[in-house]
């Protein structure tokens, strides 16, 4: 970046150095005889007028090549100027100051958005290899668990997940990549998360949701069926946008498991154990669609419930911190 960075610049001088002398000596500026001549005066009437050069005190490619550098970072020395003489030189004068600029504003842009690197950032931003079904609430949900590994935060956080699957219509037309939104359960409303430590993302799937016909039996590589996972922000360090993508494939999901925690708090601290970030534990979850599920109630009654998690109170009244191990 850096050598396209300067050869940009480089290579512009090089060639409206090029066009300088080029202008000077179509127009004979380079020719001692005609440097030589002066105004004689105003003596009697008809008498020759002096030689006026396009461009004052260029004599080589290297004393253009100067003015070229003038021109474009607008730092005149009082040495060289350009006259009225030529009107392509006034023309190539307009031409160097806007490629200058233009030139100014790209590079300036390239640099800005390369060291920036919002693309490093979104690799810190990670999803489980695996998305679950399992029964929450009653009901047949699809998670997944997103992590931040920085402690640098993403502001406005948004997360959308997408179903892709071959669908037909009522007519016959066949769509190969059909995309659907599907509604994600956010307490906060909307797609906004507050990603300060990993969250499970879950979906619940009813009679709206295009999972709605999905059994055990249907997750297996043969499916055509891809859950695409869209995470975005914004930097809080640069405040430049970066995303960070992820997709989860029929045989990627999990029927009947649930994540295991990862956050546990210790002497009024929260500590996030990333090394069990995609571990997942069996849950009892009915072998059948959210359909069958919603239409026979009495599937719910032959589960065994698996016993609630007992919540230990703190020792100590401390504010509790996030440490990541």
């Amino acid at each position: 970046t850096l050598l396209i960075f300067t050869m940009s610049f480089l290579c512009s001088w090089l060639l409206f150095g090029m066009v300088w002398w080029l202008i000077a000596f179509a127009h004979g500026d380079l020719d001692h005889s005609t440097r030589l001549q002066r105004d004689p005066g105003e003596g009697a009437a008809g008498s020759p007028a002096g030689f006026v050069a396009c461009v004052t005190s260029i004599h080589s490619f290297t004393s253009a090549f100067l003015f070229s550098i003038e021109v474009q970072v607008t730092i005149g020395f009082g040495g060289r100027m350009v006259t009225e003489e030529c009107p392509a030189a006034i023309l190539v004068l307009i031409v160097q100051n806007i490629v200058g600029l233009v030139i100014n504003a790209i590079m300036l842009g390239c640099i800005f958005m390369k060291t920036s690197q919002a693309h490093r950032r979104a690799e810190t931003l990670i999803f489980s290899k695996h998305a679950v079904i399992a029964l929450r609430e009653g009901k047949l949900c699809f998670m997944l668990r997103v992590g931040d590994l920085r402690k640098s935060m993403i502001i406005s956080a948004t997360i959308r997940m997408q179903v892709v699957k071959k669908t037909a219509s009522l007519e016959g037309e066949v769509v190969p990549l059909n995309q659907i939104d599907i509604q994600m359960e956010n307490p906060v409303g909307g797609n906004s998360i507050f990603l300060v430590s990993p969250l499970i993302i879950y979906h619940v799937i009813d009679k709206n949701s295009p999972l709605y016909d999905i059994s055990p039996l249907n997750l297996h590589h043969h499916e055509d069926l891809e859950i695409i996972v869209i995470l975005e922000g914004v930097v809080e360090t640069t405040g430049i946008t970066t995303q960070a993508r992820t997709s989860y494939l029929a045989d990627e999901i999990l029927w009947g498991q649930r994540f295991v925690p990862i956050v546990a708090e210790e002497d009024g601290r929260y500590s996030v154990d990333y090394s069990k970030f995609g571990n997942t534990v069996k849950v009892p979850t009915p072998s059948c669609t959210a359909r069958q599920l919603e239409e026979d109630k009495s599937i719910m009654d032959t589960m065994p419930l698996s016993p609630k998690g007992t919540i230990r109170k703190r020792s100590v009244k401390l504010k509790p911190r996030f440490t990541i191990s």
